[in-house]
C-alpha cells in the first residue's frame, strides 16, 4: 500500500503561518486517512519555524529552483531572511518521503514550501504567480509526484496506477 505524505495543515493541524490549519474534507482523502496511509508533515516547522509566524515569499523574480541553488532567498514581510529553515524543512520532507518510501505529495498550495503551481510574487500583496515552493520542487526533483489539494481525483488514479489497479475518482 501507497504511503502519501501530506501538508500537515490539510490533516487540520495549525501550523500554517497565521496559525491556522486549512482541512480538506475530500472522500479519497478521508478514506487514506482510514487506511492509514497519509504521513503528516509540515516543513516549515520541521525546519524551526514558530506557529504562529511571519508571512514569508520567495523574493521577487526568483523561483524554488534558485533558493535551492543558493542563488535566491525567502525572506519575510519584515525582510528578514528565512531561507535556512525553508531549505531544512524542504529537506526534511524529503528525508520523510524517502524514509516510507513514498512516491506521492499532496500539498498545500501557494505555500513557499509547498505551493504546487502558484506561489506569492514576492511582494506580499497577495498575488500569486505560476511557481512552485522549495519543499514541493525538491520533491519533485527526487522523483515524488506532487498534487495540489485541488488534485486529490489526480492524485487517487496516480495511487491506481502505481498499485496496479484502475485509479478510482471519489464522488
Amino acid at each position: 500500500m501507497e504511503r502519501i505524505l501530506v501538508s500537515a495543515c490539510l490533516m487540520g493541524q495549525p501550523v500554517r503561518f497565521d496559525g491556522r490549519a486549512k482541512p480538506t474534507a475530500h472522500p479519497a482523502f478521508e478514506r487514506w486517512r482510514r487506511e492509514r496511509r497519509l504521513v503528516s508533515f509540515c516543513p516549515e516547522v520541521s525546519g524551526g519555524l514558530l506557529v504562529p509566524r511571519p508571512p514569508a515569499e520567495i523574493e521577487p523574480g526568483a523561483t524554488a529552483r534558485d533558493v535551492l541553488a543558493g542563488t535566491a532567498h525567502i525572506v519575510t514581510d519584515t525582510g528578514a531572511d528565512a531561507t535556512e529553515f525553508f531549505l531544512a524543512g524542504a529537506r526534511g520532507a524529503l528525508a520523510t518521503a524517502r524514509r516510507h518510501g513514498i512516491r506521492v505529495a499532496i500539498l498545500k498550495e501557494g505555500s513557499p514550501s509547498c505551493g504546487v503551481h502558484r506561489v506569492g510574487d514576492g511582494t506580499f500583496g497577495g498575488t500569486k504567480v505560476p511557481g512552485d515552493g522549495v519543499t514541493a520542487r525538491l520533491l519533485a526533483d527526487h522523483g515524488v509526484r506532487v498534487f495540489s489539494e485541488a488534485e486529490i481525483d489526480a492524485a487517487e488514479a496516480y495511487l491506481g496506477e502505481l498499485e496496479g489497479r484502475p485509479g478510482r475518482v471519489s464522488e
